[in-house]
């Protein structure tokens, strides 16, 4: 399942990433926020987090401003891995070497086309295992 959430700042940009889902006929859990009122992006990447881990199949894509903030908070949670990628490339290394369970986007820096692109190469990478399996087990361990 994908999962989104968003601040203000990012809701414009999940409102046309859960259009173009629901063109491919994927279902989406949207945890907000709803509108461009002004919120606080840590509640958002919280509700996200609690869903993305229901099942270890599910998927984040988290939209702020600058996607700084959401992957600061999303971050602090030690089973979500969440990348923030501005690049098909980084979107695809983030999944190869370092197993990301969450995409993090601009909301502000990103256009509609780009994100799709990036959230397309995210969902259809696979993690590579092996050397890269060492590392993500000691990101658990960090304190």
């Amino acid at each position: 399942m994908i999962i989104l959430a968003c601040d203000h700042a990012g809701y414009e940009l999940k409102e046309e990433i859960k259009a173009f889902f629901n063109k491919q006929n994927i279902t989406t859990i949207d945890v907000g926020t709803y509108s461009k009122d002004r919120v606080d992006y840590p509640d958002f990447a919280k509700a996200g987090n609690a869903k993305v881990l229901e099942n270890p199949n599910n998927i984040g894509i988290y939209i702020c401003g600058t996607g700084i903030g959401m992957s600061i908070a999303a971050n602090r949670n030690p089973k979500i891995r969440a990348a923030l990628c501005e690049s098909t490339k980084l979107a695809h290394l983030a999944r190869a070497h370092n197993n990301a369970n969450v995409l993090v986007l601009s909301g502000r820096f990103t256009s509609k086309t780009k994100a799709i692109s990036i959230i397309k190469e995210f969902l259809t990478t696979n993690f590579e295992g092996g050397r890269h399996q060492k590392r993500v087990k000691k990101l658990n361990k960090i304190v």
